[in-house]
């Protein structure tokens, strides 16, 4: 038998290797697509009238999926990744969502794309200002209409605007608005910073919620209610790429929308106190979830409940 310290070396090499090789597909992939979606972009800024452009964005919305399916090819070719998924099957990509998830890695994306490519419509995220100046992605994010956050204020009122006038675009072509509620990518010390509530959640945030809703709300067939677990460690991008991830555990749910929230009669300081407490249930609900779901990886090997992946 070879000893353990005579493989490392090699184990490393093919994890160098998967990943570097993963890389080059996405690389290919990015580049290709990103190529016609640039043609379209620019097309779609030479028609003057907006009804014109709705053809330009289903096209755009088509370049994207074909992007994502890409990306979901080389996964499978590349990764052994254990995929235990379920949730509401009453899916449709011809029905607007809002989409609330827990966010914890840059390979939350790929998991959300992978999960609900052609079962929802395209998912357009809001994104922090600064990742317009991501090479390549910025433009495509741009192009496809992602809305770029840019807080100036404490209260959120800059990112209130800002999603509010995305979401108007939005409600051209089926959509699926797409929100990390919590901000930013949880990790415990920003958990201990906030003096969270929660076990594996940081407090929610309702700007962006509450700009959907104030533009869309009458649209949104449901609200989608996403989890994302990583039973082995949330993982870093280089390990997705490496096939590093053990298992990836995903549920969802439809959830009903907060009444009195979407062009209610409701001020807007009640507007705001019932989103925030519809919100606080959702992520009570999310943080017992997580709990469950990583309650096996503690217990001794044999001694967890058996789960079948669904995907």
């Amino acid at each position: 038998m070879i000893p353990d310290d005579m493989q490392r070396p090699s184990g490393r090499r093919a994890d160098l290797g998967v990943g570097l090789v993963a890389l080059l597909l996405l690389a290919g992939n990015t580049l290709v697509w990103c190529s016609a979606l640039f043609l379209l972009a620019l097309l779609k800024l030479l028609l003057p009238v907006a009804r014109l452009r709705a053809p330009i964005d289903h096209a755009l919305n088509w370049v994207a999926t074909q992007w994502i399916s890409g990306n979901c090819a080389w996964m499978r070719l590349t990764q052994r990744t254990r995929w235990d998924v379920d949730g509401t099957p009453t899916l449709s990509p011809r029905r607007w969502y809002l989409v609330t998830c827990n966010h914890q890695s840059w390979v939350d994306i790929f998991v959300l794309q992978r999960v609900f490519n052609r079962r929802i419509p395209l998912l357009k995220f809001f994104l922090k200002q600064e990742l317009f100046y991501v090479p390549v992605m910025g433009l495509a994010w741009w192009a496809l209409d992602f809305p770029f956050m840019k807080r100036r204020s404490t209260r959120g009122r800059a990112d209130v605007e800002t999603g509010r006038r995305a979401c108007e675009r939005f409600a051209r072509v089926p959509t699926s608005v797409m929100n990390f509620v919590e901000g930013t990518r949880m990790t415990p010390g920003k958990r201990a910073r906030q003096r969270s509530p929660y076990r594996h959640l940081l407090k929610p945030k309702t700007g962006a919620l509450a700009a959907s809703l104030e533009s869309l709300g009458g649209k949104f067939a449901a609200a989608l209610d996403v989890t994302i677990v990583y039973p082995g460690g949330v993982p870093s991008f280089w390990d997705f790429l490496r096939g590093r991830i053990p298992e990836i555990v995903v549920r969802y749910r439809e959830v009903a929308l907060p009444a009195g929230v979407a062009g209610g009669p409701a001020s807007p300081g009640e507007t705001r106190d019932r989103l925030a407490a519809w919100v606080s249930g959702v992520w009570a609900s999310k943080d017992a979830l997580i709990e469950d779901i990583l309650a096996p990886a503690a217990l001794p090997r044999g001694q967890g409940p058996v789960t079948s992946a669904s995907r």
